[in-house]
């Protein structure tokens, strides 16, 4: 055959397809919302995946927390010292942090008292952290300051566990790059933390283990867990383990919903792909008459499902912008 010949064919199926123009573009339409729809929800489950990753490659190798009948306990800072003596541990800081619930708004916050602890990745846009000993400043996530409307140099007004209220200047705000894991942080001083919590004295929320060698913390962690049967050592890599899974499993169920629209997606694509319909037979019959061969008639059928196909293949361009595309910003819409 002739390349003339494959340039007739070609012309004769794009026309075809425009005399079919609605049905096609239904089909085009079906195919481009299933497909976008998924792709978009598999990429951003990945960016959410690699987000969290990126984000947590810089917190700590091990955090060892104390458990009472299965739950999360305060655990005595004095432990520290005798953690710190198990080879290949480096250092060994408590960390102090909870949970504020702020009626105003309804919504739950993280307060982390300043130290060591707070992860690198925790940029500020402008202003600075509180040092461990000040007294009255606090740094607040971008969520918290959009929630409260506040501020560099605004005041930020918490309830103590003794229900009388605390004043806290807001002295920085953290980066929007660092959003999925400080949105709702609030970081303050020592002094303030305790005033707001009131916890035992000798007693820490956790506490943070620095190992050199991060194939190591395993074997420590072991160490730790036989020395002190009440702790449960949690390694980095079990907490990305954990992200991944939670991500992995939001997204499963979020395909589950559509799992409706698959199915009519499958229906139709093996529909278009095994049946004709009258007018197509009659066309085809039209076709024989006038001479076309069984082989012009298979390549018609290829280009008019190759178009249909390549138009479909569209989202992919769509679906990759919505995967590179920072997740908090996605999440705000």
């Amino acid at each position: 055959m002739s390349f003339g010949k494959h340039i007739n064919v070609l012309d004769y199926t794009l026309q075809s397809l425009l005399r079919r123009k609605f049905k096609n573009a239904g089909i085009i339409l079906v195919f481009t919302f299933v497909i976008f729809i998924l792709g978009s929800i598999l990429f951003l489950a990945y960016s959410f995946k690699r987000e969290a990753v990126l984000i947590l490659e810089n917190s700590p190798e091990l955090i060892v927390q104390r458990t009472t009948a299965g739950r999360h306990e305060l655990i005595p800072t004095d432990m520290a010292g005798a953690i710190e003596k198990i080879p290949g541990v480096s250092r060994v800081e408590p960390r102090y942090w909870g949970y504020y619930y702020d009626s105003l708004v309804g919504a739950n916050y993280t307060v982390l008292s300043a130290g060591g602890s707070i992860s690198q990745t925790n940029r500020i846009v402008k202003g600075r952290v509180p040092g461990p000993g000040e007294k009255g400043s606090a740094a607040v996530g971008s969520g918290v300051a959009r929630a409260r409307f506040v501020g560099i140099d605004d005041e930020l007004t918490m309830l103590s566990s003794s229900g009388a209220p605390m004043d806290l200047r807001v002295v920085g705000i953290f980066d929007t790059a660092s959003e999925l894991l400080a949105s709702d942080l609030i970081v303050i001083g020592h002094e303030d933390f305790t005033d707001l919590f009131r916890p035992p004295p000798g007693m820490a929320t956790d506490l943070v283990v620095s190992v050199p060698h991060e194939s190591e913390a395993p074997v420590i962690a072991k160490k730790i867990h036989d020395r002190f049967p009440d702790t449960r050592p949690i390694l980095r890599r079990e907490i990305i383990r954990t992200y991944d899974a939670v991500f992995g499993w939001r997204s499963g169920l979020v395909l589950t919903v559509f799992t409706g629209a698959l199915v009519a997606f499958i229906i139709l694509a093996w529909d278009k792909a095994t049946g004709l319909s009258a007018e197509e037979k009659r066309e085809i019959g039209i076709l024989k008459a006038l001479g076309w061969e069984t082989s012009d008639i298979l390549e018609m059928k290829f280009w008019e499902g190759l178009t249909v196909s390549l138009s479909l293949a569209s989202t992919i361009i769509p679906s990759w912008k919505a995967a590179i595309t920072d997740p908090d910003e996605v999440v705000r819409g």
